[in-house]
C-alpha cells in the first residue's frame, strides 16, 4: 500500500475544498441591490411586542401576514427584533397597518427616500 499517494490525494481534496469555500465567499459579496416599491417609505422601526411597533417614534401595528426581510433579504421574525432600533423601508396596507418591511444595509440607508412625515395623506 502506497501511503504517500493517499496523503497527496488528501492534500488535493483539502485544496479543492478551500478553493470552493473561497469562491463561494467571493460570489456572496456580489449581491445585487434590492428594488423597493415606489410606494415604500423610510422609517425607524422598533418592535415593542409583536404586532405592536413604533415607526419613527409613533405607535403603529404590523398587519396580519406582514413580512419583514433582513439586510440579507431573508425573512426575519418580529419577535427576534424586539427593542432594536432599525432603519427600514416599509409599505402600508390601505387600512394603515405596516405590511412589508425591509431592514436596510448601510449602503441602502444612505440613499434618500421619503418618510411618512414628508407625505400628505
Amino acid at each position: 500500500m502506497n501511503r504517500c499517494a493517499t496523503l497527496s490525494s488528501r492534500r488535493r481534496l483539502i485544496a479543492v475544498a478551500l478553493l470552493c469555500a473561497a469562491g463561494g465567499t467571493a460570489l456572496a459579496q456580489n449581491v445585487t441591490p434590492r428594488d423597493f416599491p415606489a410606494s415604500a417609505l423610510r422609517g425607524t422601526l422598533v418592535v415593542l411586542q409583536p404586532p405592536e411597533i413604533t415607526m419613527d417614534g409613533r405607535p403603529a401595528r404590523l398587519s396580519p401576514g406582514s413580512r419583514i426581510r433582513g439586510a440579507n433579504n431573508m425573512m426575519a421574525l418580529s419577535a427576534t427584533l424586539v427593542n432594536q432600533e432599525l432603519t427600514v423601508n416599509y409599505t402600508l396596507e390601505t387600512s394603515g397597518l405596516v405590511h412589508d418591511v425591509w431592514i436596510l444595509t448601510p449602503a441602502e440607508a444612505a440613499l434618500k427616500r421619503p418618510r411618512a412625515s414628508d407625505r400628505d395623506f
